[in-house]
């Protein structure tokens, strides 16, 4: 959980909407993954060292069952140290009779998109490259760019829900790419007309433009910050 700001950042953003448009946010959501229903997991506590919130997001596959497969095989599939997978959400949906887990990621400003691999090749590069490799190919990549670089968070995400979904439990991303955010010295897209481009650029880079078996479970909303 990086530093939050204060009345600007996809962290205080999706806080305010969680905590303050609930109800406008939920059909957001439900809107766009096809729910009848959603319910959201408390964050963790967690006092050190974490002010100012003294909170901790859900990190890796630990929000699922300790009984749970994908839980339990995820230390084979990816590295248990270093930069693991932080969530800044996670919600369990009802769609038809069957229910999901909801993987949520915001964003507030171009940049955001943007990250790289900071794992050695001594440490867990190896195990990392082979798991984004490995995804590719199950969910039909058959030609892409390196996973490890331009954006990396995107593609371990998919990861972790093509893990999952491979080990019994069903789930859904969805990311909230915020518009008018007042970030300061960002590059903040106005609308969902200012994101389209750089989400493109994300999905050619990855191969993923040309469709894969995991479209349908991944989902974005776009959602002003002033309504």
């Amino acid at each position: 959980m990086a530093h939050m700001g204060y009345g600007y950042g996809s962290e205080f953003h999706l806080l305010r909407f969680l905590g303050r448009h609930r109800e406008y946010f939920d059909a957001r959501v439900k809107q766009a993954t096809g729910a009848r229903s959603v319910n959201w997991l408390d964050c963790l506590f967690k006092p050190e060292p974490n002010p100012p919130t003294w909170d901790s997001e859900w990190r890796r596959l630990d929000f699922l069952p300790e009984s749970s497969a994908a839980r339990k095989l995820w230390k084979k599939f990816w590295p248990t140290k270093g930069q693991q997978h932080n969530w800044d959400a996670v919600g369990r949906i009802l769609i038809e009779d069957r229910r999901e887990w909801l993987l949520v990621e915001a964003k507030a400003h171009l940049a955001e998109l943007e990250t790289s691999c900071g794992a050695s090749e001594n440490g867990g590069r190896p195990k990392i490259e082979r798991a984004l490799n490995q995804t590719a190919k199950e969910i039909g990549i058959q030609k892409c760019s390196d996973w490890l670089e331009g954006y990396y968070q995107y593609a371990n995400r998919i990861a972790a829900l093509n893990f999952m979904i491979q080990n019994g439990e069903l789930g859904r991303l969805l990311y909230v790419y915020f518009c008018g955010d007042r970030f300061p010295e960002k590059e903040c897209p106005e609308n969902e007309v200012g994101w389209s481009v750089a989400l493109a650029q994300q999905d050619e880079h990855l191969g993923l433009s040309n469709g894969h078996t995991l479209a349908d479970r991944m989902h974005k909303i776009f959602v002003p910050v002033l309504d």
